[in-house]
């Protein structure tokens, strides 16, 4: 691997650095080793591989250094340039955590909140996201989960849906409507679930690639102390919008650096290489991937220069994402098919094309859905004028 030429002289010692660890602490073929293995094995594996990138500094660049954080934004950028230039397991059961749940807790916690959560997501501890909902996945203010003040505590009922990584959480982070007459953005309120309160019932759902990651949360007279509130009642929609917004940014450019690595190594590795047609297609896949790793990259270090930014970059990402896993299974013919397991650490780039295209539809479902983000750059991005909403 070569210097890159875009680095300051601090950066580039950085990056020296940090090529230097991976070589000597990513797990030596660790996707074979992930490949059929048992969910035990996996959480291990996965507990394992954090503590290793926290024991450098690596695990929450992102973070406030008082909390273990504080890499430079250009720094950040080039850990995970190198991470997925040396085709490192994905971070998949602590994603939650160390994005979702620490940036709630940064911009809304409360001093006891973040002291008892911090820490413990560094130690390990894994989150689970309790927001979407049967009939209200990408109309998340439709949400129908409802908690009842009762003294000091909360009583909530009702049923949470997409809880991928669910059955191994310790904590969920939970939007339940406290009001139930207010306009629907007004009376949902923010919670922190232990998800081993009395009356909480996880059950995996097998999805169409075989693995059990999705859940479903059922919420019977689960009771939270009114301590677990997240910024005030009736408030939690605005808080909401800090937890998604953990999911654009530092974590695109990763996804997006991944792809653009062991992804499209893949994809050029299993592609015949006399073939004039797939050469054309690869040539533009590696112009979009570029594309889309220089917005990622402008995205982290500028912030976004208009309100749809975010939305352009899922939107792209999903797609292209969709388009290149299709090709890997087009040109990977009926072998392709023959495939039915991947690491389980990897990410939606494995090389087992079938399998990825079939889980790529995940992004451009999840997170606002792609015809969401479409309105969103419509009308936020272009200024267009909303549609009419009909009676």
């Amino acid at each position: 691997m070569t210097e890159n030429s875009a680095d300051s002289e601090s950066q580039a010692q950085f990056r020296r650095e940090v090529r230097a660890w991976c070589r000597d602490h990513i797990p030596k073929n660790w996707r074979a080793a992930q490949t059929g293995v048992s969910d035990d094995e996996f959480v291990r594996f996965q507990k394992a591989w954090f503590a290793e990138l926290h024991s450098a500094g690596y695990a929450v660049p992102h973070w406030p250094a008082e909390w273990g954080g504080g890499l430079s934004v250009e720094n950040q950028v080039v850990l995970y340039q190198e991470l997925a230039a040396h085709d490192a397991p994905r971070l998949v059961l602590a994603f939650v955590g160390i994005h979702h749940a620490a940036s709630t807790l940064l911009v809304a916690g409360t001093d006891e909140q973040r002291r008892r959560h911090l820490p413990a997501i560094l130690d390990g501890e894994i989150w689970v996201q309790g927001f979407s909902e049967p009939e209200a996945g990408s109309d998340l203010a439709a949400l129908r989960t409802t908690a009842q003040r009762r003294g000091d505590e909360f009583i909530v009922s009702g049923q949470k849906l997409w809880a991928s990584g669910g059955m191994h959480a310790d904590w969920c982070l939970l939007l339940a409507r406290t009001d139930v007459e207010a306009p629907k953005r007004k009376g949902i309120s923010y919670f922190l679930l232990d998800m081993t309160s009395p009356g909480v019932d996880v059950r995996p759902i097998r999805n169409a690639v075989g693995d059990s990651h999705f859940c479903e949360i059922f919420l019977d007279e689960v009771a939270i102390p009114a301590a677990n509130l997240i910024g005030a009642e009736n408030a939690g929609w605005q808080v909401a919008q800090a937890t998604l917004g953990a999911e654009r940014g530092m974590t695109m450019l990763e996804l997006a650096e991944r792809l653009g690595n062991a992804g499209f190594r893949w994809l050029v590795e299993a592609a015949p290489a006399d073939d004039p047609v797939v050469a054309d297609r690869l040539a533009q896949f590696e112009i979009e991937l570029t594309g889309l790793r220089g917005m990622c990259r402008r995205l982290v270090e500028s912030g976004p220069s208009g309100p749809a930014d975010p939305s352009i970059v899922k939107l792209y990402y999903s797609e292209l994402l969709q388009r290149l896993t299709d090709f890997g299974a087009e040109i990977g013919g009926p072998e392709a098919h023959t495939v039915v397991a991947k690491p389980m650490s990897s990410g939606w780039e494995s090389g087992s094309w079938i399998l990825d295209f079939v889980g790529s539809w995940e992004w451009t479902i999840p997170g606002g859905a792609s015809e969401i983000q479409r309105t969103i750059i419509a009308e936020r991005g272009l200024g267009l004028p909303r549609e009419p909403s009909v009676a």
